[in-house]
Parts: C-alpha cells; sequence; structure tokens
C-alpha cells in the first residue's frame, strides 16, 4: 500500500488523497466536508459507476440487484451490515440492474444477486447467489487482498 490513497467522495464524486495510514481516522471530503465512509453501500448509477470503479485504490465491492429479485432482498441487510464491517478497507455499493441495465450488460450479470469486486477500475472476482453477512465478510476479504 502506497503512502497515500485516492477515495471518491460519494456525495460530490470529488477525489480525495487519504495518507494510508489515516484511513480508518473517518476522513472526510475536502470539498464537501462529508465522511468519505458511513457504513453503508454507495447507490452506483450511469452517472458515478465509472469514476467510483476506477478512481478509488481500495477494492469496490458491487451488489448487482433487482427490486423485484427475492433473494436480493433477503440479501441486502446483509450486505448493509458487511459495509460497517468492511469499510474503509473495501467500499461496498449497489447497482440496480433494472435502472442500469447498460452497465449490467456490461458486466454480463445474468443473474441477481451477484457480487463483483473490483480494483481500479478491473473486475477481480464475482459471485452469484445471495450470501449471509459472514460469508459476505469473509469472500470480500480472501479476494481484496489478492
Amino acid at each position: 500500500m502506497s503512502d497515500s490513497l485516492h477515495i471518491v467522495c460519494a456525495p460530490c464524486g470529488a477525489v480525495n488523497r487519504i495518507p494510508a495510514a489515516r484511513l480508518a481516522e473517518s476522513p472526510q471530503c475536502g470539498k464537501c466536508h462529508q465522511p468519505l465512509f458511513d457504513a453503508h453501500p454507495l447507490e452506483l448509477t450511469s452517472n458515478n459507476f465509472q469514476k467510483q470503479i476506477t478512481r478509488n485504490e481500495v477494492p469496490v465491492l458491487v451488489d448487482f440487484w433487482a427490486p423485484w429479485c427475492g433473494p436480493c432482498k433477503m440479501m441486502a441487510p446483509a450486505f448493509e451490515q458487511a459495509a460497517a464491517q468492511l469499510e474503509p478497507r473495501v467500499r461496498l455499493a449497489k447497482l440496480n440492474t433494472e435502472n442500469e441495465q447498460g452497465i449490467a450488460s456490461q458486466f454480463s450479470i445474468r443473474s441477481i444477486p451477484t457480487l463483483v469486486l473490483f480494483r481500479h477500475g478491473r473486475e477481480l472476482v464475482r459471485q452469484p447467489g445471495a450470501m449471509g453477512l459472514q460469508d459476505i465478510v469473509r469472500w470480500t476479504e480472501a479476494h481484496a487482498r489478492a
């Protein structure tokens, strides 16, 4: 890990340079002064997807889901809780495949929910199907180190 990391602010999209040693100290955005991590998954759209995936220097775990999907609804609370356990080492985000069909198609999402772990804009690994909290955390930690 380098001396500092680029972290994209969820509310305003500003790219912040944060000393790696201070990442766990609840850093705030230099532009809008909001917390860079708030222990909740970020909602991704076509407006912020590319920047969040490519400019964050921590891995980004994306839950590809849809509102009509029963397993997605079952997994949602566990994914929310995982954000509190994994941030700031990993940014958690959700992408509604009904609203963002182009992005879902771009990444060949064929079943939901599907978790995809990205680093520096590249897909590291994916896992289709619903998982519980500890499985999400364990799976993410195992692959985020790679």
